[in-house]
């Protein structure tokens, strides 16, 4: 394959891709934040009410500025619901509130993806600030020691990009198994619920996608003329 072709192979087809599953989870969240949920619940309320079922009373829940900036903590056991979704009363509110206590639950329960992905963060977090500087820093100046270095870091990467997947596809699992068994959503909220979760599923495979691509074509440009 010419170099062209694997850029656009391992490069621009990824792009575009994430650049879709983004646009389809905004799309997605926006349509389903005007539906109100039937229990006139808020995603705080919803988010607490579930901790509280499965005996989690000790894990807060906090609002945080901004969209899409919802996440659980396991440093802290909080989990963390931007704004629209803290006070939202919406179908996305409530969708995106119950998947973050899927991560508490996950916690709790040790569950195996989730223990793992927690261990490779440090060597992940280290990997992600470094592996390009030394990846063009070796081979700039011909060090081939540092590109192997630099594409065994980004290697980490994707790794825990893709332990990330079964640990987000659990907790959307988990979400709508809660909101189901409590009462929460009726059937057709449930299907709503399903497609907000399943659009934000989509940006982690998304995600993982690109970086695995990303990992073959930096391998291929850098080690592959020097066999």
């Amino acid at each position: 394959m010419s170099s062209f072709g694997l850029f656009i192979l391992c490069l621009l087809v990824p792009l575009g891709f994430g650049m879709w599953a983004q646009h389809k989870v905004k799309s997605t969240f926006r349509r389903y934040a005007e539906l109100p949920e039937d229990s006139g619940m808020n995603g705080a309320q919803i988010a607490e009410r579930i901790l509280i079922a499965n005996g989690l009373t000790d894990v807060p829940v906090r609002s945080v500025p901004g969209w899409f900036t919802d996440h659980y903590d396991p440093r802290t056991r909080s989990i963390h619901l931007s704004e629209p979704v803290f006070g939202g009363t919406s179908i996305s509110s409530t969708a995106v509130a119950a998947h973050e206590v899927g991560h508490a639950i996950q916690h709790a329960k040790a569950y195996t993806p989730m223990t793992i992905r927690s261990a490779l963060w440090p060597v992940t977090a280290f990997a992600s600030s470094t592996w390009m500087i030394l990846l063009f820093g070796g081979a700039i100046l011909g060090f081939l020691g540092l590109v192997y270095v630099a594409i065994a870091l980004y290697a980490a990467v994707v790794i825990f990009q893709f332990v990330t997947l079964p640990v987000e596809f659990d907790a959307s699992r988990r979400a709508a198994v809660q909101l189901k068994e409590l009462g929460i959503a009726n059937a057709d909220e449930s299907e709503g619920v399903s497609r907000v979760l399943r659009a934000a599923a989509m940006t982690y495979v998304a995600g993982a996608l690109a970086a695995l691509s990303q990992l073959i074509y930096f391998a291929t440009v850098f080690l592959g003329n020097r066999q």
